[in-house]
């Protein structure tokens, strides 16, 4: 596999954003748990990938991006959280391979890239969130990421 990484800045992000959109597309396609519903076009994505390479430039987000032979085969993002007091946490989001990639160890190595970048930007609290018993959930917990559940029993049992 001969998969590099790079970090990319909000110029280089705009430059891509057709592959990025048609990336996003891809895994709504396929069922990837990102936040979008079936039917999600690609005018959609790029409206998406606007927005955020605008808060990309304002450098309170980190971008990473797969290649494999100059094309991009997947990326992943860790956003600063926005609050005074937790200059310590981020979260992981729209980590995407795109479908035609997967089962070869892409994801792994975003994640790996994204954790390290975050832990030098000095984020030691990482969160995600993700469909439980999907294939992202399989790969966090075999990357030893701690899953944390709600359930509405237990906010019953915090109500009694």
């Amino acid at each position: 596999m001969s998969i590099t990484l790079q970090t990319i800045d909000h110029r280089q992000a705009t430059a891509l954003l057709p592959v990025l959109s048609e990336l996003l597309v891809d895994a709504v396609a396929s069922g990837a748990s990102v936040n979008f519903m079936q039917g999600f076009e690609a005018a959609e994505a790029r409206a998406y990938w606007e927005r955020q390479i605008a808060a990309l430039a304002a450098n309170d987000r980190i971008w990473i991006v797969a290649e494999e032979a100059g094309a991009v085969v997947g990326m992943v993002m860790c956003i600063f959280a926005p609050q005074p007091n937790q200059p310590f946490r981020a979260e992981i989001s729209k980590m995407l391979v795109h479908s035609s990639q997967r089962r070869r160890g892409i994801g792994a190595l975003l994640m790996t890239g994204i954790e390290e970048a975050a832990l030098a930007a000095g984020k030691t609290l990482l969160v995600l969130d993700t469909a439980a018993g999907g294939a992202g959930d399989r790969l966090y917990r075999r990357m030893g990421w701690t899953c944390l559940l709600y359930t509405s029993d237990a906010a019953d049992e915090e109500d009694s």
